[in-house]
């Protein structure tokens, strides 16, 4: 059966060709026209010896460009490769090498890095942005390709790259399927917006599954608008809300916490927000509390990886809405929580999150070792600990690998976030285990305060002991003005261990 994840931009083009589609400050993009671009695009690459397969890198922000080359590469029948703009001159040359790319399209505020990384693997490069034949303009001039290329329901769409916490990054293969079920199917049974009135803003880096997925192809698919911010700074997003009468907002925590505390939050009407979204990161209570009861908005949490596509569970609507959880598995999805020798585990009992369904990825890109290790017993393995309560709704515990073992007791570093975050003072915080000689590890808290706001180390450590168990409370608080955090604004732990 044929298949290309394209359909869902030129099905909206055929239909309203002349509704906004993408906007940045104040520049918009029809759908008529981001189709035709990509339909150019598609010629271009063809012209350049691009076939259908083929791998093409995409080192681009949140910019029309990145969209039009994304639907330009599928219309053409090739795999997009999405490259952390962050990513320096070897981290670029790795993904081209690791993923085969043929081609590399880099915007120029990431040209040097990206020059260099492709000249060392003697990949060609196309810049987004510019004119004449080495450019992205130069390629959406071509003459439009006639149609989409036919491409399997089961080809590999897009390759992301997972964020590599240990060795290197693995490439997880998604196909067209996997993708168009996840955005086209999934997203639509969870956000109740009119798609005439789908204003999405997209700040998540679309490189990224989250922002991908949710913002920018499912909004296309509905037919919606999406209005690109490029950089996440609360005030960019309280203008860009206000000034397009956003209606869906979807972000990591630290963006909420971002936006609440801002300073002249009360100087922006965003009241046309209808949903938030959330994930990539566990939702401290506190903070969705906060949030719902000064903006009077839902946030729905959900939980996905990039080898789901990315969602796997979500909260919805209907069904109990239970803060701090995850939700319930997704259209066409299962979920089971495994034990060691994956044995299915009974309500309540603890255990890893195991998936399966139309959204897990084909496979790890040339590594059929760690795909087998993922996928064991038909089952995708998350690596993530939770249970199901006696509802059906999903709870994480921890991710496995940040499980602190101290004495021989399991500390779940999330539970000791959850406590430092109902904190007045507190604004970031993340808990890690470190050496230590005669308990294995220890608990350590290291968090930010906010502007203004004073607390010691003793006191936070006396705030924990009073709402947790002995073995659990941290016995060690770091103070520090901001917590390292990726490019979605995922705090970094391996950074602070």
């Amino acid at each position: 059966m044929s298949l290309n994840l394209g359909i869902i931009l030129s099905a909206s083009a055929e239909r309203s060709p002349a509704n906004i589609a993408l906007r940045i400050d104040e520049v918009s993009v029809t759908y008529a026209e981001l189709h035709r671009a990509a339909a150019g695009i598609a010629a271009g690459l063809r012209a350049r010896g691009i076939q259908p397969g083929d791998k093409v890198s995409l080192l681009v922000p949140n910019v029309p460009e990145f969209t039009m080359a994304y639907f330009g590469i599928l219309y053409a029948g090739a795999t997009v490769v999405p490259i952390n703009v962050l990513a320096a001159a070897p981290e670029v040359a790795y993904f081209l090498k690791d993923s085969e790319s043929r081609l590399l399209i880099v915007h120029p505020l990431f040209e040097k890095p990206g020059r260099a990384g492709a000249e060392e693997m003697e990949v060609p490069v196309v810049v987004a942005g510019g004119d004449g034949p080495d450019s992205l303009t130069g390629l959406a001039g071509s003459e439009p390709v006639d149609g989409l290329y036919p491409t399997g329901a089961d080809s590999t769409a897009v390759i992301l790259y997972t964020s590599g916490t240990t060795g290197h990054p693995k490439g997880a293969e998604l196909t067209h399927s996997n993708l168009f079920l996840n955005c086209a199917v999934v997203v639509p049974r969870l956000v109740e917006i009119d798609p005439a009135e789908l204003r999405a803003l997209a700040t998540l880096p679309l490189f990224h599954s989250f922002g991908q997925t949710v913002v920018q192809n499912a909004t296309l698919a509905a037919g919606g608008s999406i209005s690109l911010l490029p950089r996440f700074e609360p005030e960019a997003a309280f203008k860009v809300i206000e000034r397009d009468a956003i209606t869906l907002f979807a972000g990591v925590p630290t963006m909420y916490f971002a936006l609440l505390h801002f300073p002249d939050a009360e100087g922006h009407d965003i009241s046309s927000l209808k949903l938030c979204m959330t994930g990539g990161a566990p939702m401290p209570v506190e903070v969705m509390k906060a949030w719902e009861e000064k903006y009077g908005t839902p946030i729905l949490e959900g939980f996905g990886l990039s080898e789901t596509s990315p969602i796997a569970t979500f909260g919805v609507m209907d069904k109990p809405r239970k803060a701090g959880s995850i939700g319930y598995p997704v259209w066409g999805v299962d979920l089971a929580i495994m034990d060691d020798n994956d044995v299915p585990q009974g309500e309540n009992q603890r255990g890893e999150i195991c998936i399966r369904g139309h959204n897990i990825m084909s496979g790890y890109l040339n590594r059929p070792e760690a795909t087998r290790e993922a996928m064991k017993n038909g089952w995708f393995h998350s690596g993530d600990i939770g249970y199901r309560d006696d509802d059906g709704c999903y709870w994480i515990v921890d991710r496995k690998k940040d499980m602190i073992l101290r004495g021989g007791f399991n500390v779940y570093p999330r539970e000791v976030e959850e406590v430092l975050y109902q904190h007045e003072a507190i604004v970031e915080a993340a808990v890690v285990g470190v050496a230590h000689e005669s308990h294995g590890e220890e608990v350590k808290a290291v968090v930010a305060l906010a502007a203004g706001a004073t607390a010691s180390e003793s006191d936070l450590i006396a705030f924990c002991k009073e709402r947790l168990a002995a073995y659990k409370y941290p016995r060690s608080v770091e103070i520090i003005p901001e917590l390292p955090k990726g490019p979605t604004g995922k705090i970094l732990k391996r950074e602070l261990r």
